[in-house]
């Protein structure tokens, strides 16, 4: 019987195999994004200290009370408006967009599409 690996395991591989490609710098930091089932998280990492510039996600107070749902697309988009300005507050426009693994359809690809048109560039 032919056993298949589950899907969390094969986007951990495909996160590893992304991540041996590139780096966030201080000049352009990596957007890294992650979706749970209930909620999405977004930060804006340096990778040669290992600091996390800017970070949201659907846990905040302030953003959750603009969601009806915090696992939908919209949250993905408003939660890509959110970390563009709080980037842009601090200086950063351009970054590196790491897609943790997932595939780039839906919620994924909405919250970088609201990102770029609220002033980050990727």
């Amino acid at each position: 019987m032919i056993k298949k690996e589950s899907r969390s395991k094969i986007r951990v591989k495909k996160h590893l195999k992304i991540r041996n490609r590139f780096t966030g710098t201080p000049q352009r930091p990596r957007l890294a994004v992650f979706r749970s089932n209930n909620h999405m998280y977004a930060q804006i990492i340096d990778d040669t200290v290992g600091h996390t510039l800017v970070a949201a996600s659907t846990l905040e107070k302030d953003v959750k009370a603009e969601l009806s749902k915090t696992n939908d697309v919209a949250a993905a988009a408003y939660l890509g408006q959110v970390i563009a300005r709080k980037a842009l507050e601090k200086g950063i426009k351009c970054v590196v967009f790491d897609r943790g693994g997932f595939i780039y359809q839906g919620k994924i690809k909405a919250l970088a599409d609201a990102a770029r048109e609220a002033g980050l560039e990727f």
